[in-house]
């Protein structure tokens, strides 16, 4: 998915070994830009999008770890992060796997707004508000049934329990395209409305490759 152009490298939980990409830089660059001079809180927020991240790629890594799929390594980049094992997983297996990481954003959604609810007003509930706000808020994005998030990747994994993979795929390409094409105004309706923007686009040519069941190579 991405060449060999690694910041750092680090054994993480699970003996896992854990790259960060080159192309995390670009994050921290905007992230600071965008904080319009408040050098703070673009830090804080960057460290609090960045855990949210390594969190969420732990959640793949574990749906790996207890289904004994080896995990080759897990690489944090500008855009995300993903988890590359080496060897397949069977549908089942990459259905949990898929799943665990946006399941671990809800997770810390629910535990850490309840703490921020439970302790004195202060800091750090401000800032465990805000981390659970943040997961929440990945957990939606990446619960879009969109290539290639994980929203995406379960539709086409849960469709192929009922339908033939051709189907699947044509369905999923489908919905993905829907999504595609009202991506833009839904944007643009966030920016004019609260003033937030993502700089990430689905592709409204993959997915129409899939629903032609043309192309989408790489999909199981």
């Amino acid at each position: 998915m991405f060449g060999d152009s690694v910041l750092t490298s680090f054994r993480g939980p699970l003996g896992y070994r854990f790259e960060i990409h080159s192309s995390y830089l670009q994050l921290v660059v905007l992230v600071l830009i965008l904080s319009f001079g408040n050098l703070v809180t673009g830090i804080i927020f960057l460290a609090m999008l960045t855990l949210a991240i390594f969190f969420h790629e732990m959640g793949h890594a574990w749906g790996h770890y207890v289904q004994g799929v080896p995990v080759k390594r897990v690489v944090i980049y500008g855009g995300g992060g993903f988890v590359e094992g080496t060897r397949s997983a069977d549908r089942r297996q990459e259905e949990f796997i898929v799943a665990m990481g946006p399941l671990v954003n809800l997770m810390l959604w629910a535990v850490c707004g309840l703490i921020a609810q439970n302790i004195p007003t202060g800091l750090a509930a401000s800032l465990l508000g805000y981390f659970s706000l943040l997961n929440l808020l990945l957990f939606g994005f990446n619960m879009m049934p969109v290539q290639p998030l994980d929203g995406g990747k379960l539709l086409h994994l849960v469709l192929k329990r009922f339908v033939k993979p051709i189907t699947a795929l044509k369905w999923t390409g489908a919905v993905g395209l829907v999504f595609s094409v009202l991506w833009f105004p839904a944007m643009l309706f966030l920016i004019l409305t609260f003033g937030w923007f993502l700089l990430f686009f689905p592709s409204i040519r993959l997915h129409w490759e899939m629903y032609k069941a043309g192309g989408g190579r790489g999909f199981r």
